[in-house]
């Protein structure tokens, strides 16, 4: 089965405070793993599949992933996420430091 991961950009790779964006270094160095782990990575964002490309150039990480997305606002599928074989969600607050 092939691994593929979505992550997220806004508090999850990136907070921001006013105006300062401030990176979360767990969840970067989690994305370096998951891409030498061989997973088929792709950044998404409701602020867009641009938002989410400029953030992970600003990162350093665009190239962990295959793609950039908007979030989707709607799934139409037969399945739940959370019945999908393998699916996990993961919270970064969960991840260690």
């Amino acid at each position: 089965m092939r691994k593929i991961a979505f992550i997220d950009v806004d508090d999850t790779l990136v907070r921001s405070a006013g105006s300062k964006r401030i990176r979360m270094p767990a969840t970067i160095e989690y994305v370096r793993e998951l891409h030498r782990d061989s997973f088929e990575l792709y950044c998404w964002s409701a602020g867009g599949a641009d938002y989410a490309r400029s953030s992970a150039v600003e990162l350093g990480i665009a190239d962990c992933f295959a793609g950039f997305l908007p979030k989707p606002t709607l799934i139409l599928d037969d399945q739940a996420p959370e019945e999908w074989p393998g699916f996990r969600h993961i919270h970064p607050a969960s991840l260690p430091l």
